[in-house]
C-alpha cells in the first residue's frame, strides 16, 4: 500500500518557515524564492485542510495543529538527516562520530590526535560538541563526559570507564587566596550547569570553600577565561589547564584532588561497538593512562 505523505519538499519549507518563524528566512536557508516557500506553505495547508500558521505582525506564529505537526516533521526530518550522515560516513570508510565539551575538543582531545591517525591510519574521528545543559549529540556514537548525572540511569550504567579526572581551583598568581581549609576566596568562578563540580570537589578534597561572591559562566572556557582576567578562582580539571599552570599564568593553590566517577564514553549508538569505534575507545584508555603515569611519577 502506498504511504499517504505530502511532498517533502512542502514538509521542509513548513519544517523551516516554523522554526524560524520567517518565510524570509527559511527560503534564504532553502535556496528558494520567498513565492516558492510561501506556495508549498500553501499545498500543505490545503492537503490538509486546515490552517497551521496564525499571522504575526510582519513574522508567522504556528497554531496548535501547526505546532504538533512541526514535532513530527522536526523528529522526522532529524532522523532522515542522522541516518543519511551515517550512510555517508559508512561509505568513506571505518568512522565513529564523538561527542563531547567543546573545552576538551579544543585543549585536550584535537591536541592528541594526531597520535590516534598515525596509530589508525585508515580510521577517521567526526566531531560534535555537546554541553552540561543539552546533551546535543546529534546521532553521536559516543559522548565524552565526566558530570553524567544529568544522563538517564541506562545511559549512566552503560558508561565506558576512560581515565581519571582531577579538578582544582585554579587563579591568577597572586590573586587573593587563603589555602585555609576553608578555601577563602573573593569571587568563585562556577560553570552555570555543571555548579555540583564545586561540591564534588570540596567532599573528594576534603576542604571547604568560602566565598564572598560568585560568578557563573555557560561553558568551561568561559569559566576559565574568567580566571585568567582575574575574575576570581576557577575549579578546572586539570588536564584543560597544563599550558596556564606549566606557564605560570595560572596557579593552583590547592592543587587536584581526583573524582571517583572519572571521564568515561556513553555508548549512544549501535556503532559504538563497532571497529572504529573501539579502536577509538583503547586509543582514548591508553593516553589518558600514559598521562596519569606521567603525573605520579613528577
Amino acid at each position: 500500500m502506498p504511504r499517504r505523505l505530502p511532498p517533502l519538499s512542502a514538509l521542509r519549507a513548513f519544517e523551516a518557515a516554523a522554526r524560524l518563524q520567517s518565510v524570509t528566512r527559511a527560503s534564504a536557508e532553502l535556496g528558494r524564492t520567498h513565492g516558492a516557500v510561501s506556495r508549498q506553505l500553501r499545498l500543505l495547508q490545503e492537503e490538509a485542510g486546515v490552517a497551521l500558521f496564525d499571522k504575526a505582525g510582519t513574522g508567522l506564529r504556528l497554531n496548535p495543529r501547526g505546532e504538533a505537526l512541526r514535532r513530527q516533521v522536526a523528529a522526522g526530518l532529524d532522523t532522515l538527516e542522522q541516518g543519511w550522515q551515517q550512510l555517508l560516513d559508512e561509505a568513506r570508510g571505518p568512522a565513529v562520530h564523538v561527542a563531547c565539551s567543546a573545552t576538551f575538543a579544543m585543549r585536550w582531545l584535537v591536541p592528541h590526535l594526531p597520535g590516534f591517525y598515525r596509530a589508525h591510519p585508515g580510521l577517521r574521528l567526526r566531531l560534535s560538541m555537546t554541553s552540561a545543559r543539552e546533551l546535543r549529540h546529534e546521532g553521536a556514537d559516543l559522548v565524552i563526559a565526566w558530570d553524567r548525572s544529568s544522563y538517564p540511569p541506562a545511559d549512566q550504567a552503560r558508561a565506558i570507564p576512560l581515565g581519571p579526572t582531577a579538578f582544582g581551583p585554579v587563579c591568577l598568581p597572586g590573586y587573593p587566596v587563603t589555602p585555609g581549609p576553608p578555601l577563602q576566596v573573593a569571587t568563585r568562578i562556577a560553570h552555570e550547569f555543571t555548579s555540583r563540580a564545586w561540591d564534588a570537589w570540596q567532599e573528594a578534597s576534603g576542604i571547604t570553600v568560602d566565598a564572598a561572591q560568585e560568578l557563573r559562566f555557560p561553558h568551561s572556557h568561559l569559566c576559565l577565561e574568567a580566571a585568567l582576567a582575574g575574575l576570581g578562582v576557577a575549579l578546572m580539571e586539570q588536564r584543560l589547564v597544563t599550558e596556564e599552570l606549566a606557564q605560570r599564568r595560572l596557579v593552583a593553590p590547592c592543587g587536584f584532588a581526583p573524582f571517583p566517577d572519572g571521564l568515561a564514553a556513553v555508548p549512544l549508538s549501535d556503532r559504538a561497538e563497532s571497529v572504529a569505534a573501539l579502536a577509538f575507545l583503547a586509543w582514548m584508555k591508553q593516553e589518558l593512562g600514559r598521562e596519569a603515569s606521567g603525573r605520579l611519577g613528577e
